[in-house]
């Protein structure tokens, strides 16, 4: 059973699709994507179509500054000392 893609049209051999790339590229346009190979195959695409469907992604640092929550009641107190107890502190740096 060979089921073809709902949206596959002719597929272009690598041959004829390098010596009517004009053609090609002109039913991408009007019929849509055209597959170009059997075993390795590559599709062809508007750009417009191609860039409408794929998401762009921001940089980590964008998207933190950008979803970061607003207006938490968060403490930035000045102080920065540390305020838990470091267990076997005592008597390091001292000679002992």
């Amino acid at each position: 059973m060979n089921r073809q893609h709902p949206e596959a049209r002719r597929v272009w051999t690598v041959a004829e699709a390098r010596s009517r790339l004009s053609e090609v590229l002109r039913r991408a346009e009007e019929e849509g994507p055209q597959q170009i190979g059997r075993r390795r195959a590559f599709v062809v695409v508007p750009a417009a179509e191609w860039y409408a469907k794929t998401q762009t992604r921001l940089p980590v640092g964008r998207w933190l500054a950008q979803n970061m929550p607003r207006g938490a009641d968060l403490d930035a107190s000045a102080d920065r000392r540390s305020r838990r107890t470091i267990p076997y502190s005592e008597g390091v740096g001292r000679g002992k």
